[in-house]
């Protein structure tokens, strides 16, 4: 037993070592720090002049750094670590900006000083990151999409319009319509958000399907609002209207399919002679909503109640 703890110590250790070392924080070494190494020479080199233009005329502070890796971490923590290490921007005024490109994860970040946030809000921030660099980074073109940018960034900050990315308006033009997007969160992060919000709904739709009569077409149309909204924390918008609309479709077209079913038919029945029908372990008795559910193995009870919850900020992934 003891072997076995000594041994799930060393392993605890190692693979806290490895996150620590994997997320490291670089050595600040120029304008553009190209760990990735996915930047050519002419590329770093055009970059870095012109990011050294726009600290002379305005004192503000870009810099860009591409790691391989974020060992773990968000982009969003990431991000915030290596500015904090790196103090970018005047004392004072905290005008810096830091863009960070991780392709082995596939994320992006714009972090703004708080100094710039009036000039570089976030909304202008993720329009660049969607609409300018994104299309670039989605053709493997790295060097175009962080080169077109540090461009935008710098026309936004030097007062003028942003340039319109690849078939895209410029960014001052306002969103006509709710734009809402999946936040800024690590693989992992989704993962268990993801299993916690479709965990309580899923089971609720499963009941919904099984259960006989009117209950079952009550949580139909009582999840539809939760189908809706909570999904978008974890899918954004666009993942989240695809999820909706299949769950429109398949749950009752899974009623359909089961209602022919012997076992269906019998629940329905001892439902209207019984006043109860067991099913899968569940059991089920009729009330004045149509059904309620209770365990079969522990007596507990299953209740359903209202909220919700919208998701939105820019995404950084590609």
């Amino acid at each position: 037993m003891k072997k076995l703890l000594r041994l799930a110590l060393i392993v605890a250790v190692l693979s806290t070592a490895f996150s620590v070392f994997a997320a490291d924080i670089p050595y600040l070494t120029g304008r553009v720090t190209d760990n990735a190494q996915i930047l050519s020479d002419e590329t770093r080199k055009s970059i870095t002049e012109r990011l050294k233009a726009h600290e002379d005329k305005t004192t503000n502070q870009v810099a860009v750094l591409t790691v391989p890796t974020l060992g773990g971490l968000g982009i969003e923590e990431y991000a915030v670590s290596v500015f904090k290490e790196w103090k970018l921007g005047q004392k004072g005024n905290d005008n810096g900006i830091l863009v960070v490109v991780s392709p082995g994860e596939r994320r992006m970040r714009i972090e703004v000083g708080y100094g710039l946030e009036g000039t570089m809000p976030d909304a202008v921030a993720g329009d660049i990151i969607r609409n300018v660099m994104t299309p670039y980074f989605k053709n493997g073109d790295y060097n175009g999409g962080i080169d077109a940018g540090v461009q935008a960034i710098i026309s936004v900050l030097e007062g003028g319009k942003a340039p319109a990315g690849k078939g895209v308006g410029n960014f001052t033009k306002k969103s006509s319509g709710l734009n809402l997007q999946a936040p800024d969160m690590s693989i992992i992060e989704r993962i268990l958000i993801g299993a916690f919000i479709f965990g309580i709904i899923g089971l609720f739709t499963f009941m919904g399907i099984v259960t006989p009569g009117g209950g079952g077409w009550f949580l139909y149309f009582f999840l539809i609002p939760f189908w809706a909204m909570f999904p978008v924390v974890v899918l954004g918008s666009t993942g989240a209207l695809y999820l909706l609309v299949t769950y429109l479709i398949c749950f009752p077209t899974a009623k359909l399919v089961l209602k022919n079913s012997d076992w269906y038919e019998k629940a329905a029945e001892d439902l209207k002679t019984k006043g109860s029908a067991s099913i899968g372990g569940f059991t089920i008795t009729s009330g004045r909503s149509g059904g309620s559910w209770s365990s079969g193995s522990s007596g507990g009870g299953f209740s359903g109640g209202g909220g919700c919850s919208g998701g939105g900020g820019a995404s950084g992934s590609w």
